[in-house]
Formats: C-alpha cells, sequence, structure tokens
C-alpha cells in the first residue's frame, strides 16, 4: 500500500487535493450565504436541474459539464423569476425546476445513442477524476467569489439577513440576487466533480452548521465554513484512498462525523 508522501507523486492525487482545496474555499462561502439566506433548499432545486444538462450534454456530444453549468444557471434565474416576478409559490417554483431537470436528463440519457454513458461520477462524484481545464474553472470562480464577497461585504450582509430593508435603503437587491443565484449554480456544477449531484448539497450545508456551533458573525461563518470544509474533503480524500471506497461518500461521512463529534463536545464541556 502507498504511504501518504508516496501519494503526492501521482498527478491525479495534486489534482485531487487542489480541487479539494478549491471546492472548500466556494463552497464555504457560498454555503455560508445559503445557510444564512435559509435558501438551502433552492441550491438542492438548482443541483438537481443541472441534471437535464448532463443529458443534454451527452445527446449532443460536447461537455457534460458545461451542459450542466448552462441547466443550473437558467433554472437558479427561473427560480428566482418564478419566485419574485411570475409570483409563484418559492417550494413550488423548485420543485418545478428540480422535476423538469432530472426528467430531461434521464429522458436525453436514454436517447443517447450507443454506449449508455457512466453517470456515477456526476451523480456520486469522483474526486480523482478532476481534470487540469476543470481545476481552472474552479479556480476562476474563486476568485470570482472572493471578489464579489470582499467588494460587496456590507450589502451582501444587509440582503442576506433584513432584504426588505435593503430594499428600502436603495440596494439593488434584485440584481444581487440574481448574481448570488449564478454563483451558487456555478458553485454546484463546479463541484460535481468532487461529491457529484447527490451529495453536493451536503457539502453546502454542513460545513455552515459546524460553524454555527461557535459563531454566528457573517464574516466568521464564512471562514470557519471554509476550514471546517477544507479539512472534511482533505481528510475524505485520504480516507476514500486508503479505504478504497467512493471519495464523494467518504468526504460527506467525514463532515458529517465531524459535526457530530464537535455537538457533543460542545454538550458536553459548555
Amino acid at each position: 500500500m502507498n504511504t501518504i508522501f508516496e501519494l503526492f507523486q501521482y498527478s491525479f492525487f495534486l489534482k485531487a487535493i487542489l480541487a479539494a482545496i478549491f471546492a472548500s474555499i466556494s463552497c464555504g462561502i457560498i454555503g455560508g450565504y445559503i445557510v444564512s439566506r435559509r435558501i438551502v433548499f433552492i441550491s438542492g432545486g438548482i443541483t438537481h436541474a443541472s441534471f437535464g444538462g448532463i443529458g443534454l450534454a451527452f445527446f449532443l456530444g460536447f461537455n457534460p459539464l458545461l451542459g450542466a453549468a448552462l441547466f443550473a444557471i437558467f433554472s437558479a434565474l427561473g427560480i428566482q423569476f418564478f419566485t419574485k416576478v411570475a409570483e409563484i409559490r418559492e417550494d413550488s417554483s423548485i420543485a418545478i425546476w428540480w422535476s423538469m431537470g432530472m426528467a430531461m436528463g434521464i429522458i436525453f440519457v436514454f436517447l443517447t445513442p450507443g454506449y449508455t454513458p457512466n453517470l456515477m461520477s456526476y451523480l456520486f462524484g469522483n474526486i480523482l477524476t478532476v481534470t487540469s481545464l476543470e481545476l481552472w474553472w474552479m479556480a476562476v470562480l474563486n476568485v470570482v467569489i472572493i471578489a464579489f464577497f470582499a467588494l460587496f461585504f456590507n450589502k451582501i450582509l444587509y440582503i442576506a439577513f433584513d432584504e426588505e430593508f435593503a430594499r428600502a435603503a436603495g440596494l439593488p437587491v434584485a440584481l444581487f440576487n440574481y448574481v448570488t443565484m449564478i454563483l451558487i449554480a456555478l458553485t454546484v456544477v463546479l463541484n460535481i466533480r468532487v461529491v457529484g449531484i447527490i451529495l453536493i448539497l451536503s457539502l453546502l450545508t454542513i460545513p455552515q452548521a459546524t460553524a454555527n456551533l461557535y459563531t454566528n458573525d457573517f464574516k466568521k461563518l464564512l471562514i470557519y465554513s471554509t476550514l471546517f470544509a477544507l479539512f472534511g474533503t482533505l481528510s475524505g480524500l485520504f480516507i476514500s484512498y486508503f479505504l478504497d471506497i467512493p471519495s464523494g461518500a467518504a468526504i460527506i461521512f467525514t463532515l458529517v462525523i465531524t459535526f457530530g463529534l464537535l455537538r457533543l463536545f460542545k454538550y458536553f464541556f459548555k
């Protein structure tokens, strides 16, 4: 069996390490925003709607993540439009886009001629298969997310905790909502390789729940969420490799165990 140090000789493992770091940053920040806004299930709807883009990409023969990104952004804007403009209940809007994306994905995969594509890495993730191009996309997304939150932190804070006050103060609430929805969509899609469509929602919420055990400050929440996500992804990566189990499931299981242990520790040692 390879030792930990020997693993760093392999390029695929170095890419997996970088993917874990990039995923932790994007999911830590965006997940913190999602939890604070209490829009967790919106991100779930976007996640599952992106499956339609993966199916379409297989059917037409182009990059599945590009198809997922297009569907995710379209569904994110669609959910926001249905809720705010068409005045459809938010839960109904999420259900519509969620089910439509999954249905279209299944149909397109079924209609794809020839060999039926293996969807396991998209549904459950495989961080060891991340490509160099995907790493570049993840890096660019991280730069955009960090820059956006650094430049507009106060405005984002107002909107996250009191949208009506922000609107009364003259802030462009609708514009910020659409931009953040796009960032949520891109975060979901570019981290599909890490934990998959089925489990990405956990990476956006469990580190934040763990961070909430120690702080209610929004800025600290984003930082702590990122650190807990980094611990979970790296630990899960090593565990999955040495135990030969799926990486996505190992990462999420590690995050859940971490949350459980810290919650018990805080309960017994207040």
